[in-house]
């Protein structure tokens, strides 16, 4: 899993029929300060995130796949799972 901020939406106009009503955004990861960071993924959202959003993003094919579409077996390596409140550092 990581920590993502939701940077903007991908529009497809042709996808596999499995994502139909999915939204693919595109995210970049952050650090638990909320730092941008160099990586950056396409994740199919589960939550319904929107731009802006720190949000938790599962990158284990399984996971991805039956949390964005419901059903396991799609094509997906990495799913919106969760929209972030806060993060709390114990220091």
């Amino acid at each position: 899993m990581l920590i993502a901020r939701v940077i903007g939406n991908v529009v497809a106009t042709q996808k596999n029929q499995r994502y139909e009503g999915s939204r693919i955004m595109l995210c970049r990861q952050i650090t638990p300060e909320g730092e941008d960071m160099e990586y950056t993924c396409l994740a199919l959202d589960a939550v319904d995130a929107g731009e802006g959003d720190v949000v938790i993003i599962a990158q284990e094919g399984w996971s991805a796949s039956t949390a964005a579409t419901g059903r396991p077996g799609a094509a997906i390596d990495s799913a919106i799972v969760g929209v972030v409140d806060y993060i709390d550092l114990l220091k």
